[in-house]
């Protein structure tokens, strides 16, 4: 056994972080790698692709909703990081042809909120050179009507993309499927929360 698989396999010192995110922070800091945390000089950067999404082709451009919904359950749902037990804000990044780029998890809440800002929505889609966003999270509760704080956050979002000229196309909330809502999800654009 060598004395990397030591380190690994005996910590000396209790988790800082005890989550698969932290476990992939630790790991790499102590595998030799520069601390994520304490980073003294500056750095060069790019966009790293964390893992493959295969789409079937009826979702692939995605116009609908329902395309939206099916891609969140195809691929946010699978996700190791998804917990279904809070609110988790994700952005799908578009083509010109609205079909998808690739979608990037912004944030991980708490059981009813999920912190969520502009730049953290358009870093990721300017550097992707995404055309459009496609903004989606989640109601753990299961019920997808929109707060009042999902309508003024997404406002937000619309008027940071029209200054960016990255167009905000929808805002989908997914829930869960009842014999009185059929739809698991609702979208603020049919629901008249749009504004140009």
């Amino acid at each position: 056994m060598s004395t990397t698989e030591d380190i690994l396999t005996a910590p000396t010192q209790p988790r800082l972080f005890p989550s698969p995110m932290g476990d992939a922070i630790e790991t790499a800091t102590t595998r030799g790698h520069r601390a994520i945390r304490s980073c003294v000089q500056p750095q060069e950067w790019k966009l790293v692709s964390l893992r493959d999404c295969p789409t079937p082709a009826q979702i692939q451009e995605c116009t609908t909703p329902e395309q939206a919904a099916e891609y969140w359950k195809l691929h946010v749902q699978t996700n190791p990081y998804f917990n279904p037990d809070v609110e988790f804000f994700v952005v799908i990044l578009l083509n010109t042809r609205m079909r998808i780029k690739g979608h990037v998890i912004v944030g991980m809440g708490i059981l009813d909120s999920v912190l969520v800002h502009p730049r953290e929505v358009f870093r990721v889609a300017i550097v992707a050179s995404a055309y459009a966003v496609l903004v989606m999270h989640n109601h753990p509760g299961g019920d997808p009507t929109p707060s009042e704080a999902d309508i003024r956050t997404t406002r937000d979002l619309i008027r940071a993309g029209q200054l960016l000229k990255v167009e905000v196309v929808d805002h989908v909330i997914m829930g869960q499927s009842t014999p009185e809502r059929i739809r698991g999800y609702s979208s603020l654009k049919e629901l008249g929360h749009w504004y140009r």
